[in-house]
């Protein structure tokens, strides 16, 4: 009897896991990029929306829409507004960047208030303003998506040694340079 109970449970276990579907990274260019550019940020960060205002449409019109590379979004939320933000971005599961775009873009309509329920009412309505269309309540509360913002910044610090927002990653290596476009692209440069 033990043994056909501890069947089923294995069974059920690996058929559970086999439904979940894998949380999918939010990426920008060619996946079989031959370079590839990890962004550490937390969406609360105002140089993470400098760098989406002043870096990221030059790197996308050069590096990225051109298949020369492509960018990977990793989250590392310093205080729990972005760590709800992110689990937001990432709710849709499409690996599109809409969400985590307009975040940046918009940043001084939603991260706002006295409290974590201010800043997520602020969230919400963002959201709703700006037509996203997805249960704000259970992408909050979806602990996959969790799991996966925690492990984005347990990954960040231990092996890249993140300790603040953005830190760029190129082929593996932190990119310790002062963060513009000038210094990005000479540095992308060097690995064409």
């Amino acid at each position: 009897m033990r043994k056909i109970i501890f069947l089923l449970v294995i069974f059920f276990t690996t058929f559970s896991n086999l439904q979940a579907e894998e949380i999918k990274r939010i990426t920008v260019g060619n996946k079989d990029a031959k370079i590839t550019i990890i962004a550490f940020e937390s969406l609360t960060c105002s140089h993470c929306a400098n760098f989406h205002k002043n870096v990221f449409p030059e790197l996308k019109n050069e590096f990225l829409d051109t298949g020369i590379a492509k960018i990977e979004f990793r989250h590392f939320p310093l205080d729990i507004a972005a760590f709800n933000a992110s689990k937001i971005a990432q709710c849709k599961n499409d690996g599109n960047s809409d969400i985590l775009e307009s975040l940046y873009a918009n940043q001084q309509k939603w991260v706002k208030g006295s409290s974590i329920q201010e800043a997520n009412k602020n969230l919400q309505k963002f959201l709703k303003n700006e037509g996203f269309s997805l249960d704000f309540d259970k992408c909050i509360n979806n602990k996959e998506i969790e799991d996966f913002v925690l492990n984005d910044r347990i990954d960040g610090t231990k092996n890249f040694k993140v300790s603040s927002t953005p830190t760029i990653i190129i082929n593996n290596k932190k990119f310790e340079k002062t963060l513009n476009y000038k210094n990005l692209k000479k540095a992308l440069e060097k690995l064409i």
